[in-house]
């Protein structure tokens, strides 16, 4: 299996760059308020912002974008890690369910994928007689260790890119009023794009820190064309005004120096530092190597949000209730769908897993309330109920998985909880594995949507759970749920 590459942006540039060189990264964006991340490091080293150099600058946010990554993946690996209790795994498969009651079970279903695709639901098993067995969590993580334990990888690559121009230093423009005023100064004349890279070993912190530059030389556009670029929307969000590989690329004359760099991310220089923590850059590569490099998600999709500083928006509401699939959902390594011995068709080319988060009374210890997901209506059975929980990426155990997911999705914040138990539903070629998790003593969560797919994220009463429509899976399950969560919350106090 390949290295992880782990990319703490959400630039498309810097995406496409990896994927054109056989890498499809994980993204988790890193939200780092780069203004005060630049002004607590000028204040460090005893000197004003303004005499930073553009070098200084791009590789000080780097920096912070890498380790704000590298942090979030350690809360996740650090709770994995300490995970209690026993995994109980099911294996409906052998339970020998024959074609007449998989038919029976998929009408008896009262949901239905928005892309209206039976084979997406999820099999209900709650009328077999199910295999069980189970065995102490410990045992359970030797199985699939993950990140947790891994010895290099996965890697995690921060880059942040200004354009150094009449010796002032470029970020993003954001507005159409600035974009003007700094196309119109470029016209005819040339500047320097700077990039920096930091990229961190998650299995053994060590950081590598690097810089790359060109100088790009603009053409003599006219002002209708800065007008109708501008009018675009393409050059507000990019470093410098400007983008190489899009439409802006026909106002560059010119480039000196590494033009992957401009993109946003060197790969000559990204292939040094990686040799430099000893791993082969054709290590990295994870595209066309049994894996599908792009994938249209129909049914279920992945979000570029990664954190709390992403709130629910007015246009990720209206995305939620909508039928129809975001366009700019991005392909995750691990994303893709499973062909099931069950008949059923699953998602995640690594099995999936989710967080069912209980909060439980102060007074009695019993659990009060659950964490519950209100799925997009344009995901697999939307419009129902279920936990937060996605496709697990390349590497990662399903316990550091289902953090991972329910922190992006919902704002479940590792650190303040604890993982009590797991239960996976093992289907051979993939798995489900939901994690029991309660609130660490004196910590609260708070979730809420970080992204479109979700209508609703909320803590729902324990009693109010059946009564919601339920996505097929979660509604059989739920009675074994409840039960388990009421002898964990009682197995919990007595500690």
């Amino acid at each position: 299996m390949s290295i992880p590459l782990i990319l703490a942006s959400q630039s498309p540039s810097r995406r496409n760059v990896l994927n054109a060189a056989g890498i499809s990264p994980t993204i988790h964006v890193s939200h780092v308020d780069e203004p005060a991340a630049v002004a607590a490091e000028a204040k460090a080293r005893g000197i004003a912002v303004g005499d930073l150099s553009c070098e200084q600058r791009v590789m000080i946010l780097a920096q912070a974008k890498a380790q704000s990554v590298y942090r979030a993946y350690r809360q996740v690996a650090e709770a994995a890690r300490d995970a209690s209790g026993e995994q109980v795994t099911a294996y409906p498969l052998e339970a020998g369910m024959n074609d007449d009651s998989e038919t029976q079970a998929a009408s008896q279903s009262n949901t239905k994928p928005a892309n209206g695709d039976v084979t997406t639901i999820t099999r209900d098993f709650s009328d077999v007689a199910v295999p069980v067995e189970a065995e102490l969590m410990k045992e359970a993580l030797a199985e699939h260790p993950g990140f947790t334990n891994a010895k290099v990888g996965p890697l995690i690559i921060g880059c942040d890119s200004m354009f150094l121009f009449d010796d002032v230093a470029l970020g993003k423009p954001h507005t159409p009023e600035i974009a003007r005023e700094r196309l119109s100064a470029m016209r005819g004349k040339s500047g320097e794009l700077w990039t920096g890279h930091c990229l961190i070993d998650f299995a053994t912190g060590r950081q590598e820190l690097a810089s790359s530059h060109a100088t790009v030389r603009f053409g003599d556009y006219s002002d209708r064309d800065i007008e109708a670029y501008i009018a675009s929307g393409e050059p507000l969000e990019v470093a410098g005004c400007f983008t190489l590989e899009g439409l802006g690329g026909a106002f560059i004359d010119g480039i000196d120096g590494d033009p992957s760099g401009v993109l946003g991310l060197s790969l000559p220089l990204l292939r040094r530092m990686v040799g430099k923590m000893g791993v082969a850059w054709t290590d990295l590569w994870n595209v066309g190597l049994g894996k599908v490099a792009a994938v249209k998600l129909e049914a279920d999709a992945r979000s570029l949000s990664a954190g709390p500083a992403k709130t629910k928006t007015a246009t990720a509401k209206a995305q939620a209730a909508s039928v129809v699939p975001p366009k700019d959902n991005v392909h995750q390594p691990g994303d893709g769908w499973v062909q099931c011995a069950c008949g059923r068709r699953h998602w995640g080319l690594n099995g999936a897993a989710g967080v069912l988060l209980a909060r439980r009374s102060e007074e009695t210890g019993a659990v009060t309330d659950v964490v519950m997901q209100h799925r997009a209506m344009w995901s697999a059975e939307g419009g129902t109920w279920g936990i937060p929980g996605g496709a697990l990426a390349d590497g990662e155990s399903p316990i550091e998985g289902a953090l991972r997911e329910s922190y992006e999705e919902a704002n479940i914040t590792p650190e303040d909880i604890e993982v009590v138990g797991t239960h996976r539903e093992e289907h051979g070629p993939w798995a489900y594995t939901t994690v029991f998790a309660f609130e660490k003593p004196g910590r609260e969560v708070n979730p809420h949507p970080n992204d479109d797919e979700s209508m609703e994220i909320a803590w729902i009463p324990i009693e109010e759970v059946p009564k919601r429509k339920l996505l097929t899976a979660m509604n059989a399950d739920w009675p074994h749920f409840v039960e388990r969560l009421n002898i964990l919350a009682n197995d919990y106090r007595d500690k």
